[in-house]
Protein backbone atom coordinates (compact mmCIF):
# COMPACT_ATOMS: atom_id res chain seq x y z
CA UNK A 1 0.00 0.00 0.00
CA UNK A 2 1.32 3.55 -0.54
CA UNK A 3 2.69 5.25 2.24
CA UNK A 4 1.65 8.77 3.45
CA UNK A 5 4.01 12.05 3.11
CA UNK A 6 4.80 11.51 7.00
CA UNK A 7 5.39 7.72 6.74
CA UNK A 8 8.00 8.01 4.05
CA UNK A 9 9.45 11.46 6.16
CA UNK A 10 9.96 8.80 9.06
CA UNK A 11 11.40 6.20 6.58
CA UNK A 12 13.81 8.44 5.70
CA UNK A 13 14.61 10.33 8.58
CA UNK A 14 15.47 6.29 10.33
CA UNK A 15 17.99 5.80 7.47
CA UNK A 16 20.90 4.64 9.41
CA UNK A 17 23.28 6.74 7.14
CA UNK A 18 22.93 10.60 6.16
CA UNK A 19 21.38 11.20 3.11
CA UNK A 20 22.33 15.02 1.42
CA UNK A 21 20.14 16.58 -1.78
CA UNK A 22 23.19 18.80 -3.13
CA UNK A 23 22.41 20.79 -6.04
CA UNK A 24 24.60 21.30 -9.43
CA UNK A 25 26.11 24.89 -7.62
CA UNK A 26 27.31 23.06 -4.17
CA UNK A 27 23.83 23.86 -2.43
CA UNK A 28 22.32 21.43 0.72
CA UNK A 29 18.79 21.37 -0.33
CA UNK A 30 17.90 18.97 2.28
CA UNK A 31 18.94 16.01 4.68
CA UNK A 32 17.21 12.54 5.63
CA UNK A 33 18.65 9.68 7.84
CA UNK A 34 21.96 9.77 9.98
CA UNK A 35 20.19 7.98 12.78
CA UNK A 36 23.25 5.90 13.19
CA UNK A 37 24.72 8.49 16.99
CA UNK A 38 27.63 6.19 16.81
CA UNK A 39 29.23 8.45 13.96
CA UNK A 40 26.65 11.47 12.88
CA UNK A 41 25.58 14.43 14.22
CA UNK A 42 22.45 16.53 13.67
CA UNK A 43 23.38 18.19 10.32
CA UNK A 44 19.48 19.72 9.49
CA UNK A 45 21.42 23.16 10.27
CA UNK A 46 23.57 22.45 7.03
CA UNK A 47 20.46 22.91 5.18
CA UNK A 48 20.51 26.33 2.53
CA UNK A 49 24.14 26.47 3.11
CA UNK A 50 26.73 25.92 0.42
CA UNK A 51 29.63 23.77 1.16
CA UNK A 52 31.53 26.46 0.06
CA UNK A 53 30.51 28.25 3.88
CA UNK A 54 30.78 24.52 5.51
CA UNK A 55 33.61 22.92 3.89
CA UNK A 56 37.55 24.67 3.28
CA UNK A 57 37.75 26.02 -0.54
CA UNK A 58 40.06 23.06 -1.89
CA UNK A 59 37.60 20.23 -0.47
CA UNK A 60 34.32 21.88 -1.52
CA UNK A 61 35.50 22.43 -5.10
CA UNK A 62 36.23 18.27 -4.70
CA UNK A 63 32.83 17.98 -3.54
CA UNK A 64 31.30 20.43 -6.08
CA UNK A 65 33.16 18.26 -8.83
CA UNK A 66 31.81 14.95 -8.12
CA UNK A 67 28.22 16.35 -7.56
CA UNK A 68 28.78 17.51 -11.22
CA UNK A 69 30.05 14.15 -12.49
CA UNK A 70 27.09 12.49 -11.07
CA UNK A 71 24.99 14.22 -12.76
CA UNK A 72 26.36 14.80 -16.24
CA UNK A 73 27.05 10.94 -16.25
CA UNK A 74 23.40 10.21 -14.78
CA UNK A 75 25.16 6.80 -13.59
CA UNK A 76 25.66 6.11 -9.76
CA UNK A 77 28.88 7.45 -8.30
CA UNK A 78 30.95 6.06 -5.93
CA UNK A 79 33.93 7.83 -4.39
CA UNK A 80 35.91 7.41 -1.11
CA UNK A 81 36.82 10.37 0.81
CA UNK A 82 38.04 11.63 4.34
CA UNK A 83 37.13 14.71 6.53
CA UNK A 84 39.38 15.92 9.24
CA UNK A 85 39.11 18.94 11.86
CA UNK A 86 40.81 21.45 9.12
CA UNK A 87 38.39 20.28 6.57
CA UNK A 88 35.47 21.64 8.07
CA UNK A 89 35.31 25.34 9.25
CA UNK A 90 34.67 26.18 12.72
CA UNK A 91 36.40 22.66 13.45
CA UNK A 92 39.95 23.27 13.47
CA UNK A 93 40.48 23.14 16.96
CA UNK A 94 37.55 21.20 18.05
CA UNK A 95 37.45 18.19 15.43
CA UNK A 96 37.94 14.97 15.28
CA UNK A 97 42.21 13.70 15.89
CA UNK A 98 42.44 11.49 12.64
CA UNK A 99 40.29 11.73 9.43
CA UNK A 100 37.38 10.26 9.17
CA UNK A 101 36.51 8.15 6.08
CA UNK A 102 33.35 7.78 4.17
CA UNK A 103 32.11 5.92 1.38
CA UNK A 104 29.81 8.26 -0.92
CA UNK A 105 27.48 7.04 -3.47
CA UNK A 106 26.24 9.87 -6.03
CA UNK A 107 22.84 9.49 -7.99
CA UNK A 108 21.30 11.72 -9.92
CA UNK A 109 17.75 13.33 -8.95
CA UNK A 110 15.45 12.79 -12.16
CA UNK A 111 13.83 16.03 -11.08
CA UNK A 112 14.58 19.66 -10.35
CA UNK A 113 15.30 20.89 -6.64
CA UNK A 114 14.61 24.88 -6.28
CA UNK A 115 15.29 25.03 -9.90
CA UNK A 116 18.34 22.93 -9.79
CA UNK A 117 19.82 19.83 -11.13
CA UNK A 118 20.29 17.62 -8.13
CA UNK A 119 21.26 14.61 -6.55
CA UNK A 120 21.38 12.35 -3.71
CA UNK A 121 24.86 11.81 -1.98
CA UNK A 122 24.59 8.84 0.71
CA UNK A 123 27.42 9.00 3.17
CA UNK A 124 28.84 5.88 5.27
CA UNK A 125 31.56 6.13 7.47
CA UNK A 126 33.95 3.41 6.49
CA UNK A 127 36.86 4.55 9.09
CA UNK A 128 37.03 1.56 11.04
CA UNK A 129 36.78 -0.62 7.94
CA UNK A 130 39.82 1.36 6.19
CA UNK A 131 41.19 0.69 9.83
CA UNK A 132 41.42 -3.22 9.63
CA UNK A 133 42.12 -2.73 5.66
CA UNK A 134 45.32 -0.56 6.41
CA UNK A 135 46.31 -3.14 9.33
CA UNK A 136 45.76 -6.14 7.17
CA UNK A 137 47.78 -4.77 4.18
CA UNK A 138 50.88 -3.44 6.58
CA UNK A 139 50.68 -7.27 7.62
CA UNK A 140 50.74 -8.61 4.70
CA UNK A 141 53.77 -6.51 3.35
CA UNK A 142 55.90 -5.98 6.02
CA UNK A 143 58.73 -7.98 8.06
CA UNK A 144 57.14 -8.37 11.42
CA UNK A 145 60.06 -8.68 13.38
CA UNK A 146 61.92 -5.33 11.59
CA UNK A 147 58.96 -3.32 10.60
CA UNK A 148 60.61 -3.13 6.70
CA UNK A 149 59.15 -4.58 3.69
CA UNK A 150 59.06 -8.36 3.56
CA UNK A 151 60.02 -9.99 -0.12
CA UNK A 152 56.43 -10.57 -1.23
CA UNK A 153 56.51 -6.63 -1.09
CA UNK A 154 60.08 -5.90 -2.23
CA UNK A 155 59.31 -8.00 -5.44
CA UNK A 156 56.46 -5.98 -6.41
CA UNK A 157 58.03 -2.25 -5.68
CA UNK A 158 60.97 -3.47 -8.06
CA UNK A 159 58.56 -4.84 -10.28
CA UNK A 160 57.28 -1.48 -10.78
CA UNK A 161 59.79 0.63 -10.91
CA UNK A 162 61.95 -1.60 -13.47
CA UNK A 163 58.78 -0.97 -15.51
CA UNK A 164 59.00 2.33 -14.74
CA UNK A 165 62.90 2.40 -15.98
CA UNK A 166 62.25 0.52 -19.06
CA UNK A 167 59.55 3.18 -20.49
CA UNK A 168 61.59 6.50 -19.15
CA UNK A 169 65.04 5.41 -18.06
CA UNK A 170 64.68 6.45 -14.75
CA UNK A 171 67.54 5.59 -13.26
CA UNK A 172 67.52 3.62 -9.90
CA UNK A 173 69.94 1.34 -7.91
CA UNK A 174 69.86 -1.44 -6.09
CA UNK A 175 71.51 -2.11 -3.13
CA UNK A 176 72.05 -6.24 -1.56
CA UNK A 177 73.81 -6.67 1.61
CA UNK A 178 74.10 -8.84 4.97
CA UNK A 179 75.32 -8.66 8.33
CA UNK A 180 79.06 -10.15 8.17
CA UNK A 181 79.11 -13.54 10.16
CA UNK A 182 75.61 -13.19 11.26
CA UNK A 183 75.00 -17.29 12.39
CA UNK A 184 78.44 -16.80 14.94
CA UNK A 185 76.04 -14.04 16.30
CA UNK A 186 73.26 -16.58 16.62
CA UNK A 187 75.41 -19.17 18.04
CA UNK A 188 77.42 -17.21 20.61
CA UNK A 189 74.69 -14.78 21.43
CA UNK A 190 71.20 -16.51 20.60
CA UNK A 191 68.46 -16.12 18.64
CA UNK A 192 67.10 -13.17 20.66
CA UNK A 193 69.84 -11.30 20.33
CA UNK A 194 70.02 -12.05 16.82
CA UNK A 195 66.89 -10.50 16.60
CA UNK A 196 67.72 -7.54 17.71
CA UNK A 197 70.72 -6.49 15.59
CA UNK A 198 68.07 -7.05 12.59
CA UNK A 199 65.85 -4.47 14.06
CA UNK A 200 69.15 -2.05 14.83
CA UNK A 201 69.73 -2.44 11.16
CA UNK A 202 66.13 -1.83 9.76
CA UNK A 203 65.90 1.28 12.27
CA UNK A 204 69.43 2.66 11.33
CA UNK A 205 67.96 2.41 7.41
CA UNK A 206 65.10 4.27 7.92
CA UNK A 207 66.38 7.01 9.92
CA UNK A 208 69.14 7.11 7.32
CA UNK A 209 67.27 6.75 3.48
CA UNK A 210 64.94 9.50 1.75
CA UNK A 211 61.48 9.02 2.17
CA UNK A 212 61.20 7.62 -1.72
CA UNK A 213 63.57 5.02 -0.95
CA UNK A 214 62.28 1.45 0.34
CA UNK A 215 63.93 -1.31 2.85
CA UNK A 216 63.22 -4.61 2.39
CA UNK A 217 64.24 -7.40 4.36
CA UNK A 218 64.46 -10.21 1.55
CA UNK A 219 65.03 -13.10 4.04
CA UNK A 220 67.30 -13.83 7.02
CA UNK A 221 69.67 -11.34 7.16
CA UNK A 222 69.52 -10.37 3.75
CA UNK A 223 68.43 -6.60 3.32
CA UNK A 224 67.88 -4.82 -0.33
CA UNK A 225 67.38 -1.36 -0.44
CA UNK A 226 65.84 0.16 -3.71
CA UNK A 227 67.16 3.72 -4.25
CA UNK A 228 64.82 5.60 -7.24
CA UNK A 229 66.51 8.38 -9.20
CA UNK A 230 69.63 7.09 -7.88
CA UNK A 231 72.45 6.23 -10.16
CA UNK A 232 75.11 3.71 -8.96
CA UNK A 233 78.23 6.83 -7.96
CA UNK A 234 75.54 8.17 -5.60
CA UNK A 235 74.18 4.87 -4.57
CA UNK A 236 77.60 3.60 -3.73
CA UNK A 237 77.75 7.09 -1.44
CA UNK A 238 74.75 6.11 0.62
CA UNK A 239 75.28 2.50 0.85
CA UNK A 240 79.19 2.84 2.42
CA UNK A 241 77.43 5.60 4.52
CA UNK A 242 74.51 3.00 5.90
CA UNK A 243 78.03 0.11 5.76
CA UNK A 244 79.98 3.00 8.64
CA UNK A 245 76.55 4.12 10.50
CA UNK A 246 75.67 0.38 10.68
CA UNK A 247 78.52 -0.89 12.26
CA UNK A 248 78.98 2.39 14.55
CA UNK A 249 75.16 1.59 15.91
CA UNK A 250 75.49 -2.08 16.45
CA UNK A 251 79.18 -1.91 17.73
CA UNK A 252 77.88 0.61 20.41
CA UNK A 253 74.52 -1.46 20.94
CA UNK A 254 75.86 -4.93 21.47
CA UNK A 255 79.80 -3.76 22.12
CA UNK A 256 81.16 -6.60 19.40
CA UNK A 257 82.77 -5.94 16.17
CA UNK A 258 79.76 -5.92 13.68
CA UNK A 259 79.71 -5.32 9.85
CA UNK A 260 77.84 -5.62 6.89
CA UNK A 261 78.60 -6.40 3.04
CA UNK A 262 76.96 -5.61 0.22
CA UNK A 263 76.41 -5.53 -3.42
CA UNK A 264 75.31 -2.20 -5.38
CA UNK A 265 73.94 -2.37 -9.32
CA UNK A 266 71.63 0.08 -11.42
CA UNK A 267 69.08 -0.48 -13.18
CA UNK A 268 70.37 -1.24 -17.17
CA UNK A 269 68.82 -1.26 -20.70
CA UNK A 270 70.29 -4.63 -21.13
CA UNK A 271 68.33 -5.96 -18.41
CA UNK A 272 65.14 -8.07 -19.01
CA UNK A 273 63.87 -7.99 -15.43
CA UNK A 274 64.22 -7.20 -12.28
CA UNK A 275 65.47 -10.35 -11.05
CA UNK A 276 68.58 -9.99 -13.20
CA UNK A 277 69.15 -6.90 -11.40
CA UNK A 278 68.41 -8.63 -8.29
CA UNK A 279 71.29 -11.21 -9.31
CA UNK A 280 73.87 -9.08 -10.10
CA UNK A 281 73.64 -7.72 -6.60
CA UNK A 282 73.81 -10.53 -4.84
CA UNK A 283 76.94 -11.41 -7.34
CA UNK A 284 78.59 -8.05 -6.14
CA UNK A 285 77.22 -8.98 -2.40
CA UNK A 286 79.30 -12.49 -2.45
CA UNK A 287 82.29 -10.63 -4.19
CA UNK A 288 82.28 -8.26 -1.02
CA UNK A 289 82.22 -11.37 1.13
CA UNK A 290 85.22 -13.08 -0.75
CA UNK A 291 86.97 -9.67 -0.70
CA UNK A 292 87.32 -9.64 3.07
CA UNK A 293 84.14 -8.50 3.76
CA UNK A 294 82.71 -4.94 5.37
CA UNK A 295 82.55 -3.45 2.11
CA UNK A 296 80.16 -2.73 -0.95
CA UNK A 297 81.26 -3.70 -4.71
CA UNK A 298 79.67 -1.84 -7.51
CA UNK A 299 78.65 -4.64 -10.14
Amino acid sequence: MPFSREELHSILSALPDPAFVLTRSGRYAAIFGGSDARYYHDGSSLIGQSLFDVIAHEKARWFTLQVREALDSRALRIVEYSLSGNDVKGLEDSGPDAPIWFEGRIQALDFLVDGEDAVVWIASNITEKNAVEKRLRIQSETCPLTGVFNRRKLLEVLAQHFELFTRNRIPTSVLMFDIDNFKTINDHLGHQVGDHVLVAVADVCRQELRKCDYIARLGGDEFVVLMPATRHDHGIIVADRLRHLISSRLEETFKRICTISGGLTEFSPPDVSYEAVLRRADDGLYRSKRGGRDQVSVV
